[in-house]
């Protein structure tokens, strides 16, 4: 991996080229997402069985778009005992966390009669993607169904693009059913974006759309954005690592290659005030990749993404980290709790040498699902508040109202809104 000294230059570089790599740079597909979304909008369902054969190469129709009862227990029966097991003991941990996230209606009132409020309401249908292809990826299932299913959603939709044979990944359906999926359906990429957004024959619309996928998925939800509510536009996956001289370079070298492997445009860096460290974690993921099942892939994105700053100090360091706001951060310092108070942009922060990224990826029970290309400056993980919405409560009394009445007449009649401010005026003028 290249060492570069950390100054405004190298870290200025480096944010721009990290830039690049945001779906909103990959205008040159909008057109083509533009079109897909059109089509579904119009052709629904069949619009949705041509798409599905000439990108995924199977023969989907009315009758098997749905994933059937009989195909889940298939599933059971190819799936590992073992990996369900495992399945089910991620998810009582992500259920668990995100129970503590859940938000309760309350009211407030006053001797007057003025009741003041909040009313929480979970969303009523909700619409999950998740990856497809060559890989499957129950974590991300796991993921994106459960704090919609602890926030109280009443219909979890999912969609996933299905294989040539016009099935679906027996691990993928057995964490859907694990974690509560409703409906699961054979469609995926843009096509699937725009049957969730606007709804056809066989797929419902849904209120919001959650869940990763390809620059096409991605560019599909936010051109839906409006019709219904999503998540984020997810970015390729990133990973920093803070560390002092009391880091274990292997350890440092085997989470950075954990998220380079993901895809050439995945970034891995590492922010240490070791200029020893530095050479020894660069030494190690080229010792470490040779042993690596996706070893090409995670050169391309060490080459194109891959860091490693050495600051002059720790201050320094930890200003890059908020700087860059990763994806994910692990902190392995001789302090790692007093650094976590200093961060101000992460998506996940992992504390000490035993909490690598992995661990939240799969099972610890914070959501894997996170901001990335610098929005955590602003955006946070997936949780329950994804799932819930708020309606504001106000009632008053005559005896209230009557208090204040001139005052709202007055602000209203500031703005010119005499309607507004007659609005108030009718209770108090003495006529019926």
């Amino acid at each position: 991996m290249r060492i570069q000294k950390l100054d405004p230059d190298t870290k200025k570089d480096l944010l721009e080229k990290l830039l690049q790599r945001s779906p909103n740079s990959y205008g040159k597909y909008e057109e083509r997402v533009r079109e897909i979304l059109d089509a579904v909008k119009n052709g629904k369902d069949q619009a949705l069985f041509d798409y599905t054969e000439k990108f995924d190469g199977a023969h989907i129709n009315a009758d098997n778009i749905l994933v059937t009862e009989d195909e889940i227990k298939e599933a059971y029966g190819t799936v590992e005992p073992e990996l369900i097991g495992i399945i089910r003991k991620a998810l009582k941990n992500i259920e668990s966390y995100h129970a503590k996230q859940m938000q309760y209606s309350w009211f407030d009132s006053r001797p007057d009669g003025t009741i003041l409020g909040q009313k929480i309401t979970a969303l009523a249908r909700v619409g999950v993607y998740v990856p497809g292809g060559k890989a499957a990826y129950p974590s991300s299932v796991l993921m994106n169904i459960m704090p919609a299913k602890v926030a109280g959603v009443d219909q979890i939709i999912m969609v996933t693009p299905p294989g040539k044979d016009g099935k679906v990944s027996p691990t993928t359906l057995v964490a859907a059913k694990e974690a509560g999926a409703d409906c699961i359906y054979k469609v995926g990429g843009a096509q699937a974006i725009a049957a969730l957004a606007y709804g056809t024959e066989s797929i419902p619309k849904v209120d919001k759309i959650v869940g990763p996928g390809n620059i096409y998925v991605a560019l599909a939800k936010k051109a839906v954005y409006g019709h219904v509510s999503i998540d984020s536009i997810a970015g390729p996956s990133e990973i920093l690592v803070l560390a002092d001289e009391t880091a274990n370079a292997r350890y440092v070298a085997s989470d950075l290659l954990s998220q380079a492997e993901h895809d050439e445009l995945a970034s891995a860096i590492l922010v240490t005030t070791s200029e020893k460290l530095a050479h020894d974690v660069s030494d190690w993921t080229d010792r470490l990749i040779l042993q690596l099942s996706r070893g090409d892939i995670i050169r391309k994105s060490l080459d194109n993404y891959g860091y490693i700053l050495v600051a002059d100090t720790l201050s320094d360091a930890i200003d890059a980290a908020n700087e860059i706001a990763s994806e994910h951060l692990e902190i392995v310092t001789a302090d790692p709790f007093n650094v976590m108070t200093k961060i101000r942009n992460a998506g996940a922060i992992f504390i000490g040498e035993y909490s690598s990224e992995p661990l939240g990826d799969y099972f610890a029970g914070p959501n894997h699902v996170l901001p990335t290309n610098g929005t955590a400056r602003f955006f946070s993980p997936l949780s329950v508040d994804d799932f819930i919405k708020k309606s504001s409560i106000i009632s008053y009394s005559k005896e209230a109202l009557e208090k204040v009445h001139t005052d709202i007449e007055k602000f209203a009649g500031a703005e010119h809104l005499t309607a507004h401010a007659n609005s108030i005026k009718v209770r108090f003028d003495g006529k019926e």
